[in-house]
């Protein structure tokens, strides 16, 4: 997955907050109480976001409305997969980020963890090998 450019994520992190279509003229608006940037220009970016499969539109009158179709956190996890998968040593790789991770980072990891097989958070025996088996 490739990273989002600057623009592209600028829009995205404005659709994935409001949770709603939006129309290009929203985003300018949002996005020139920070800096200029020309109407035609984010048009043409959410064009490129929707032929890339990031947005989905549908026409509302003259203007089309722009909503995600993912979300933000499957971005970060297609980023997350695909940084790792460029290492040759993904145990060492996976120990190194984990090693710098905050205490509740690792919390969420744990729980992510326990959640994909089948456990609950703080449940003994959720994970792997914790069976009586």
């Amino acid at each position: 997955m490739r990273r989002l450019g600057e623009l592209e994520a600028e829009i995205m992190d404005r659709l994935w907050a409001w949770q709603r279509p939006a129309t290009v003229r929203e985003i300018v608006d949002d996005i020139n109480r920070g800096r200029r940037v020309a109407y035609t220009t984010v048009m043409t970016v959410a064009d490129i976001l929707h032929r890339k499969d990031w947005l989905r539109r549908e026409k509302a009158g003259r203007a089309w409305l722009y909503e995600p179709v993912r979300s933000r956190e499957e971005y970060t996890a297609g980023l997350m997969r695909d940084a790792l998968g460029d290492s040759q040593d993904r145990p060492a790789a996976l120990l190194r980020f984990v090693e710098v991770i905050s205490d509740e980072d690792m919390a969420a990891l744990d729980a992510a963890l326990r959640a994909t097989r089948g456990g609950q958070p703080g449940e003994p025996g959720a994970g792997p090998g914790d069976g009586d088996a």
